[in-house]
């Protein structure tokens, strides 16, 4: 296998508007990220993901872009920027930036001029259609953000697509110029030193251009067929080769709906499109169709042996062909210790270390979501008012007004499962905001930061934060972790995710407690286990032989 920096980095996600306000206006910034730097570099990250800074109106938190040359007037200025790539290049990290070109902002000059006449010339640059004879959408797709993924605009009496929200235009790909416009402006970021770049929703660049209707009742994109369109790769090589293969970048691409197969392509060995994609299967529900009605909002975690299974299915599945991305958090999702740990505050720090472990002894290049190496958990929010999410609110009023979903339990909801538990600043000391702000943040802390900071953590050996710095060096020193092959063992045991790596003459054995309660290790993996073996890392002081404590994690290097 051919061995690249990016396979062996470890990647931290910053949502900036969460991150840390440097002056006190309640929102984060790029001098914010500045200030805490040093704090990454003692985690021992090699790549920050920087969650869009460009300028924004911000309908969607800055994923609706109006320039993308410039910065967002809440996060700072170009010189603010260019202070914060330069030290931290200073201090060994990159910085991967977000790329949302699947759509921009209503307020991007390319679409105020689209808008204004049928001839205009930038007319093309996004996808218009006349209504229906009945005077409708042109077909039945949703928007992910609820209701139609259709606008009608009076000034042309046509409608115009957004697959998010309505001030969310898609724009054309079909178009050669949009393409070449996109390609230069990626150019002008990789000149300015940048070192990769995370391609929102990329799987969705390319429409079937006849339109033809989504599957009746559902919504998104994965309904809406516009995943993984007719033209896709053919746009992504075009891209590789006008921009990517010119530098030395990390590139991701978020493709929800994306298959193994389709993954093959998208992050090929070849190197002919990008290195490696996001899929949101071991995310999804694990309900079926008929017990799931209201998307995500209703779904449950997937018992135990399903998710190994699919988690394993894109292991060997990409293995020798592709490259994995590893993550069970970002800014999208709920917190990973309150979705597939466990909260309290008996379990909150083992069952953290205990996911971390899992994920990070896996192939393929481990994300970490700020906030997880503390490990943050959801807010549970009681009040509608302290929400701030687009999509959140919009599920809400649609459930509660459309489904007869009553209000507490699309409240219930949203504690579980909504953006905004992701979302809450990062809890930096127990000092009033959690060390955020001086001044009110634009989303409240939540209220378990005097108990869960970064300043109680670290230096604390016993810490997350201690834990996830221990991960992060044992895969830079250990060829095994990132290499090596992977094998699931015990596929259909409910509490216990146990699974092999090896390379050449090492292997490691890995063995995940998800359960409250002590369970005994299966006797064909305790005969795997050696009397040389040694433990490579546990997230307990001591380890019980044949055992495995509520939660436990443990990593047995063979010999």
């Amino acid at each position: 296998m051919k061995k690249t920096w990016w396979k062996e980095a470890v990647v931290y996600q910053i949502y900036p508007r969460s991150f840390k306000d440097s002056n006190g206006d309640g929102i984060g910034d790029l001098n914010g990220i500045t200030e805490k730097l040093e704090y990454l570099k003692e985690l021992g990250i090699d790549v920050i993901w920087l969650s869009p800074v460009y300028q924004s109106p911000n309908d969607d938190n800055g994923y609706d872009i109006s320039d993308y040359q410039a910065i967002m007037r809440d996060f700072g200025t170009m010189e603010d920027y260019d202070k914060l790539l330069a030290r931290a290049h200073e201090l060994g990290i990159k910085i991967m930036m977000d790329l949302v070109v699947n759509h921009t902002s209503d307020a991007h000059a390319w679409f105020v001029e689209s808008r204004k006449s049928v001839d205009n010339p930038y007319r093309d640059f996004y996808i218009w259609r006349p209504a229906k004879a009945d005077g409708s959408a042109p077909n039945n797709w949703g928007s992910v953000f609820s209701g139609s993924a259709w606008e009608y605009d009076a000034q042309t009496d046509m409608y115009y697509l957004h697959l998010f929200s309505k001030r969310q235009p898609d724009l054309n790909w079909d178009n050669p110029e949009v393409r070449q416009r996109v390609f230069e402006m990626m150019n002008w970021w990789c000149e300015k030193g940048i070192d990769g770049f995370r391609m929102d929703v990329i799987s969705l660049i390319s429409k079937d251009m006849e339109f033809p209707d989504g599957v009746p009742g559902e919504t998104g994109y994965a309904a809406n067929t516009a995943a993984n369109g007719p033209h896709v790769h053919e746009y992504l090589q075009e891209m590789n080769q006008k921009v990517l293969s010119h530098y030395d970048l990390i590139t991701v691409g978020e493709a929800s709906g994306v298959t193994v197969e389709e993954a093959m392509k998208y992050a090929n060995a070849d190197g002919t499109e990008l290195n490696m994609v996001f899929q949101f299967e071991h995310v999804g529900e694990g309900r079926t169709t008929a017990e799931n009605h209201y998307g995500k909002w209703d779904s449950e975690k997937m018992p135990l042996p399903e998710w190994k299974a699919c988690l394993s299915k894109w292991q060997t599945g990409l293995a020798g062909k592709a490259w994995n991305s590893l993550y069970l958090s970002n800014h999208d999702q709920p917190r990973s210790v309150s979705r597939y740990g466990n909260d309290s505050k008996a379990y909150r720090e083992i069952s953290a270390k205990m996911l971390a472990t899992c994920l990070h002894m896996m192939q393929g290049t481990p994300y970490v979501y700020q906030g997880e190496e503390l490990g943050m958990t959801n807010a549970y929010f009681d009040n509608l008012e302290d929400y701030r999410d687009i999509e959140s609110i919009n599920a809400y009023r649609e459930l509660t007004e459309n489904c007869g979903v009553s209000h507490d339990e699309m409240m219930g909801y949203l504690k579980k499962i909504g953006r905004d538990n992701a979302r809450t600043p990062m809890q930096w000391d127990d000092s009033a905001n959690a060390g955020f702000t001086t001044g009110i943040p634009w989303i409240r802390v939540n209220p378990n930061f005097q108990e869960i900071n970064a300043q109680r953590q670290v230096g604390d050996p016993e810490s997350v934060f201690s834990y996830y710095k221990e991960l992060i060096r044992l895969r830079h020193e250990n060829a095994i972790i990132v290499y090596g092959d992977y094998e699931l063992l015990e596929p259909e045991h409910k509490d216990l995710f146990i699974y092999r790596r090896s390379l050449e003459d090492a292997n490691l054995t890995v063995i995940c407690n998800f359960s409250d309660h002590e369970v005994t290790i299966p006797e064909t993996v305790q005969k795997c286990i050696s009397k040389d073996s040694t433990i490579l890392i546990g997230n307990y002081k001591q380890h019980t032989t044949g055992k495995m404590k509520p939660y436990e994690a443990i990593v047995w290097q063979n010999k």
